[in-house]
């Protein structure tokens, strides 16, 4: 399937909580990110906007990626993911638009900082370098490479230990 460039990205609205959890469940090999989902929903991490699905031309949601709040110690910072495509529609930059629509959301919002634990190879095309750089870390021991950061301004990126929402678990 080719990429696309006319996917419509919006912020999640109550009747797209179903389709966003169907999402999630065909994306990944369990219920555990669709569960985060609906965890956090209810969680004061939760910030209104920053939900955010790609559709087709249909309206049919079929990308999704969510920021929540986190901190780097004290800092207030956002993290992102889940993220997730129906395994139908990857590899057409339904899960980029979704995430540069998140991200997007999150800079207009005055947000400066995002941390994201994801696959090395996909998330450097956003602007995400190596959190280890700047000194942060988490309190579990995950591949260095894995565990990255963004800036939308000037801020300088603050060191220390990510804490993300108690659903997390982490």
């Amino acid at each position: 399937m080719s990429t696309r460039t006319d996917w419509i990205t919006r912020a999640e609205t109550d009747a797209d909580i179903p389709a966003i959890r169907e999402i999630n469940l065909a994306a990944f090999d369990t219920a555990e990110e669709a569960d985060l989902v609906d965890a956090l929903r209810t969680d004061p991490a939760w910030i209104d906007g920053l939900s955010i699905f790609s559709a087709g031309p249909d309206g049919k949601p079929v990308g999704y990626a969510l920021l929540t709040r986190c901190h780097v110690d004290d800092t207030p910072a956002l993290c992102l993911g889940p993220c997730a495509v129906l395994p139908a529609h990857q590899k057409t930059g339904a899960g980029s638009a979704a995430i540069l629509a998140a991200l997007e959301a999150a800079e207009q919002a005055g947000e400066h900082f995002v941390i994201v634990l994801g696959h090395p190879t996909y998330y450097p095309r956003f602007g995400f370098t190596r959190a280890s750089e700047y000194g942060i870390r988490l309190s579990i021991d995950v591949p260095d490479e894995a565990l990255m950061a963004l800036r939308f301004d000037s801020e300088q990126l603050p060191s220390g230990t990510v804490r993300y929402a108690p659903p997390f678990g982490i």
